[in-house]
């Protein structure tokens, strides 16, 4: 099996949202055929798609993985399970959100997986620990994750750790 370098979205802002996100870090660490090589530091953002919810605290974590896409965002559905990940409505508040940002430098379209993930080029929260992670990391289709950033300069992320 082929090893891909692999970039993990996370993000929460219900029941202990650090504890939610540094948890599912060490979980992702554990999946098979997968290394968690490096996690960037936490983020406190505030919700984008609705008002009224509480701040997100947001990571991204890169792994190394023999896992296909598919596989791998299936492991990540199963941990946001363990985590009581519940979807009553787009954009609702969560314990666990983990997206798969990028997956080497593939362009998956599907019905059930989009690589990258879609709006990442326009969200701070994602761009910001990607960025520190790999201040060069490509979005395929979209640019440089760093000048991607400087676009979404009016959103509210500040670094917590």
């Amino acid at each position: 099996m082929s090893r891909r370098i692999a970039y993990v979205g996370l993000g929460s802002n219900l029941e202990a949202p650090r504890e939610q996100v540094l948890r599912a870090l060490s979980e992702l660490d554990r999946l098979p055929g997968t290394r968690l090589l490096r996690r960037s530091a936490l983020y406190r953002s505030a919700p984008l798609d609705s008002t009224g919810q509480p701040y997100f605290v947001n990571a991204v974590a890169q792994l190394d993985t023999t896992l296909e896409p598919r596989r791998l965002l299936a492991e990540l559905h199963a941990i946001e399970a363990l985590h009581g990940r519940e979807r009553p409505f787009p954009a609702a508040p969560r314990t666990l959100d983990l997206d798969l940002l990028l997956y080497g430098d593939g362009v998956i379209s599907s019905l059930e997986l989009a690589v990258p993930h879609p709006r990442m080029h326009e969200r701070a929260f994602v761009l910001m620990p990607l960025v520190e992670l790999d201040p060069g990391a490509m979005v395929p289709g979209q640019g440089r994750a760093d000048e991607l950033l400087r676009r979404c300069s009016r959103q509210e992320v500040e670094r917590i750790t």
